[in-house]
Order: structure tokens, then sequence, then C-alpha cells
């Protein structure tokens, strides 16, 4: 069971926002901007408000975060259009280095997924720790549930999840598995707006303001267990790469300092984020 997980989240619509920093600090830093290709929960949960400021506070550097769903912020990077890749969805993390795409890959941060739905259960699944149990219930009584569809890092889990169930929620694409190929926050207001349930990551959750009377209904397995990794994109594979720069930030961001700030960062009094940084920068370059 998670239990290491005392805490709820949430986030809107996927928005690409720009923080220029550009404040210089004690320490020698590359300067210049980079380009971080992130996840929409980090960003809209309002983490990089956050980060952002204490890390100007070190470094003369202006960094721009591109906020859009996992697969395509995998894309935007193997396109050149970023520096840095802050996402979550491990095994794509893992092949984008396999394939030379990035340097290296370093586990950064951990929370956890969770399954929200109306107060009147159709599926009869409020309370259940067995995610698989629960995806099957929805199943078999046919209660609406809303996929983001979109290729992003939740939805790569929920995939996977069905699969894991023995499940394959396509053959009933249009009835009541709902494929919106949307971002976090519009996939919320769509399950909302039509009594289905849906999976999320609980940071967005915590932070979404339509709730109405949804409510988490399946937390705590180990399953729904969500890694966010951050890689620097490889200079001899894009060369408009700021590499020195790509490399500060995602060290600070492994470093200490970082480690204590995200895990710093609270909303509702609940912290979002877990660090777990864990293996050394030298033991990756």
């Amino acid at each position: 069971m998670i239990s290491r997980f005392p805490f709820r989240m949430d986030a809107l619509v996927a928005f690409a926002v720009a923080f220029g920093l550009g404040c210089a600090g004690g320490m020698a830093s590359a300067g210049g901007a980079i380009i971080v290709q992130s996840t929409t929960s980090t960003a809209n949960s309002g983490l990089y408000d956050h980060l952002l400021p204490l890390f100007a506070a070190r470094t003369d550097m202006r960094v721009n975060v591109v906020a859009v769903g996992t697969g395509q912020a995998i894309r935007n990077a193997r396109n050149c259009d970023g520096d840095v890749l802050l996402v979550h969805a491990k095994g794509a993390e893992e092949e984008f280095v396999a394939d030379g795409a990035g340097l290296w890959r370093q586990d950064l941060m951990y929370n956890d997924f969770v399954i929200v739905g109306p107060a009147s259960d159709p599926a009869a699944i409020a309370g259940l720790s067995d995610v698989r149990e629960a995806l099957a219930q929805i199943a078999d009584s046919g209660a609406r549930f809303a996929s983001r569809g979109d290729d992003s890092g939740t939805h790569k889990k929920e995939v996977a999840l069905w699969a894991a169930a023995g499940l394959d929620p396509q053959q009933a694409s249009g009835t009541w598995y709902l494929e919106t190929g949307s971002g976090m926050g519009a996939t919320l207001n769509t399950a909302i707006g039509m009594g289905a349930y849906t999976m999320t990551d609980r940071a967005t959750w915590i932070s979404f303001a339509n709730k109405q009377d949804f409510a988490v209904a399946v937390e705590g397995d180990d399953a729904l267990f969500n890694q966010y990794g951050v890689i620097p994109v490889n200079p001899e594979v894009c060369p408009s790469v700021n590499a020195q720069a790509a490399q500060r930030f995602a060290e600070w961001l492994l470093s200490a300092e970082g480690q204590a700030a995200i895990a710093a960062y609270r909303v509702q009094d609940q912290q979002l984020f877990f660090p777990n940084a864990g293996a050394k920068l030298s033991d990756k370059n």
C-alpha cells in the first residue's frame, strides 16, 4: 500500500509558462536561457513558481518552462526544442536516453495517481485499494470512464493499469470509455460534467477547483506510484542545446538544496512531491 503519500494535489489545463529568471547569485553558473520541456502536473501545481525563484537567487540563468503532456514533451525534446526534459514516464525516458537523445536520466521525485469519481459511485469502487479490481468493476458495470487519451504520462500509466487488469477498454471506446485527447484539467472537467470516473495525479486533484461532488475513490495501491525524472538533452544530437546551463539546472534540482526545495513545497498544507534523487550525479557522468 502507498502509505508514504500523506497528501493530495491538483492542476488545470496544459499550458506553456515562461518564467524569466535573471538574478545574479553567489554560485558560478552558465548564463543564458534554457527551455525545460515539462509534464503539466509540475507546472500547474505551482512547483516551478516555488522552485525557480530559489534557483534564480543562485544563478544568472533564465528558465523557460513548456508544460505539455509527457509524450509531447519527449517529442519536443527529440526535435531539439528543449534543453532539459522533466516528465513522468520512466520507460519512455529511458528509451530517450538509450537512443542518445538524452545524456542521462535521474529519478527526481515522486507522488501517486488516484481514481476520482462521483458521489453516486455507479461502479461501487469507493474505498478500494486494488486498482485492478476497481478497473474491472468499472468495465463490468459499464460506468463511464474518461481517459486523457493523449499519450501523456498519466495516459501511459492508465493504459498499463488496464493491461495489468487483463482488460482492453479500447473495445468500448465511444460507449462507456471516453477519450478526451485533452490535458488533465480538461479531462477532469469532462469527467465531472458526465459523471465519469477518471485517473489523475494527486497534485492536480488537490489544486483542481471544480470538484463538485467528486472525491478520491481509489488510492493506496503501489501500482499507482508516480515517478518523475530529469534528463539533460544531448548536445551532440541537438547542437543548439545550452548544455552547460542545462546541466547546471538539472544538477541543482538533484542537489541537497534542490531536493529540500521540492520537499518544502506544499498546497493546502499537503506535500505534493517527494524527492528521491538517490544516486549521485558522479555515477551518471
